[in-house]
């Protein structure tokens, strides 16, 4: 470096250390937090919905899992993976993935009649907090009570000790998750025993041949694993499955 260089250095650093104590540092700005009086109760209504947003935001996952299609989708794709005896193909990153963007395709008609009935009016002050939820409620269960059974519904409804409901108004939120839940595994059981007898029926015959050549200690998953893979290859299996997935839920 040279003499004229570093000078210039120096003296860019001087100037940076005594630029405070000549007061012609910028401000940086400062954050406090602290609980103050509120001057009406309005405020205090504020404060409670932020509280509110940030526990539902918190949420979030358990609402993804309980409330949409997204576990019929990841239990049938797990179900596809163990089927064919890929260990790590595809990864669970992949299937999660495509299970929520999938999810989000499925629900988009549901959650823009939540934005235009709830979020939109409540943002705009138009209804309250609670008049936001009830109304950003009944699309969600309208989705759920198409896809729960009556009889998942009814176990539940007998184990909460409650009487036979009236109508779908009269049933509650806390009653229909579960039920959801448990027709939603149900489903997936079904569609995941479905996909086993293909690749099942591979590896029988597979494990036949290999027996009778008298190669008994030759694993049976190395020689069926490219066949099955070659079969859902050739009736693309992807397309099958996700365009059944799909329409299983009336899309």
């Amino acid at each position: 470096m040279s003499n004229k260089a570093l000078l210039v250095t120096l003296t860019t650093l001087s100037a940076l250390l005594f630029l405070p104590a000549a007061g012609l540092a910028v401000q940086l700005p400062t954050l406090q937090i602290g609980l103050g009086e509120a001057n009406n109760p309005h405020q205090v209504s504020v404060l409670i919905e932020i509280l509110l947003v940030f526990t539902i935001l918190s949420m979030a996952p358990a609402i993804l899992l309980m409330m949409t299609c997204f576990t019929r989708l990841v239990v049938a794709f797990s179900f596809l993976k163990k089927a064919l005896g890929t260990q790590t193909t595809p990864p669970n990153q992949v299937l999660i993935g495509l299970s929520l963007f999938l999810t989000l395709f499925i629900m988009t008609p549901v959650f823009s009649q939540i934005n235009t009935t709830a979020i939109k009016p409540y943002l705009d002050e138009k209804v309250s907090l609670e008049q936001a939820i009830d109304s950003g409620l009944k699309p969600l269960r309208a989705f759920m009570f198409k896809q729960t059974r009556e009889k998942d519904l009814a176990l539940f409804i007998s184990v909460a000790d409650l009487k036979k409901p009236q109508n779908k108004e009269s049933v509650p939120t806390s009653v229909l998750i579960p039920a959801f839940m448990v027709s939603e595994l149900k489903t997936a059981f079904e569609i995941g025993f479905v996909l086993f007898l293909p690749f099942l029926v591979i590896d029988m015959v597979v494990a036949s041949i290999l027996l009778s050549m008298g190669m008994m200690m030759l694993p049976p998953i190395m020689i069926s694993l490219p066949f099955k893979i070659l079969l859902f290859v050739l009736v693309d299996g992807w397309y099958l499955l996700v365009g059944s997935l799909v329409k299983s839920f009336g899309v």
